[in-house]
């Protein structure tokens, strides 16, 4: 079997062990944030860090537009220059709590993402969140680390495999994302209504 035909099929098999019930409780997180007008908090390092970035913007113009009640996501690793900052004055361990530190609130959300589950940076971040009353939820794999014990919800792939890790979290990440598209827009919207609404907001 080829490389690619192997990559493919690792990635179905463990996609295939996804917890559908964690998905749904995050989903709902996400929701009740939502609801709460409260700010949601999201970080990772590397291609992590561009997974938080590019979900941020999912729901900033994909999930809001034409909203008068819009999402609050706020990405800790899109703000190049307080995490230089911090990394260079403090340490690099600190470059999510910090920020945290300025805004987070009792009620509100913190997502936590970490290919081994145990960054550091992530860590400290999300047991701060933790201590503050903030909900939590993490998304690892490799043998889930420790945010995957702090966390209120986990979403766990189960691999050895970084790219496979980052390629699920993403996927799950969108899962959660037309879910919620979904029961914003109306239970009914399929596949061709909500390509539909995308497309008028693009216009």
């Amino acid at each position: 079997m080829s490389h690619f035909a192997n990559y493919i099929e690792k990635e179905i098999e463990i996609m295939k062990m996804l917890d559908v019930v964690a998905l749904e409780k995050a989903a709902r997180l996400i929701l009740d944030a939502y609801h709460k007008g409260a700010n949601i908090y999201i970080c990772g390092n590397g291609g992590s860090g561009a997974s938080a970035s590019h979900i941020t913007g999912d729901y900033i113009k994909g999930a809001s537009y034409g909203l008068d009640k819009r999402f609050k996501f706020i990405c800790l690793n899109d703000n190049i220059t307080s995490m230089l900052a911090i990394s260079n004055d403090l340490s690099y361990e600190e470059i999510f709590i910090e920020p945290l530190k300025n805004f987070a609130e009792a009620g509100e959300l913190f997502i936590g993402i970490s290919g081994s589950g145990n960054s550091a940076n992530v860590v400290k971040a999300m047991q701060y969140a933790k201590d503050k009353g903030i909900q939590t939820i993490a998304l690892s794999g490799f043998k889930g680390g420790k945010i995957k014990d702090i966390a209120d919800v986990s979403i766990y792939t189960p691999v050895n495999d970084m790219q496979i890790t980052e390629d699920l979290h993403m996927m799950a990440l969108h899962a959660i994302f037309q879910y919620i598209v979904k029961e914003l827009f109306g239970k009914s919207t399929n596949e061709k209504t909500m390509g539909a609404a995308y497309d008028k907001r693009m216009e």
